[in-house]
């Protein structure tokens, strides 16, 4: 795997698990794994914690850049969602 593709996928490994953890585009799957499972529930507890989601974002990431990172669309999707998650830590630290 090239240093790109690795640097990419750390990237969208990065803005997929705040995505699920912490938007509030992704509330209402967070709130139906609570009422599925129960709030005090470890799969609650897993798409809440960006630790723990993390994990299961990269096992699936990893594969993905080792046999797509090459390709330009996995490139782009990539770049897109680091850039996406670059912006979001500059304008916390900006405002």
């Amino acid at each position: 795997m090239s240093l790109v593709a690795f640097l990419l996928s750390l990237g969208a490994t990065c803005r997929i698990t705040r995505f699920l953890t912490k938007d509030s585009l992704a509330a209402g799957f967070r709130s139906w794994v609570a009422g599925r499972f129960g709030d005090d529930s470890k799969p609650a507890y897993l798409v809440s914690c960006s630790w723990c989601s993390s994990i299961w974002v990269a096992s699936a990431m990893a594969p993905l850049a080792h046999w797509a990172g090459g390709t330009t669309g996995f490139q782009i999707t990539t770049m897109a969602l680091s850039l996406s998650y670059l912006a979001g830590l500059a304008s916390r630290w900006l405002d």
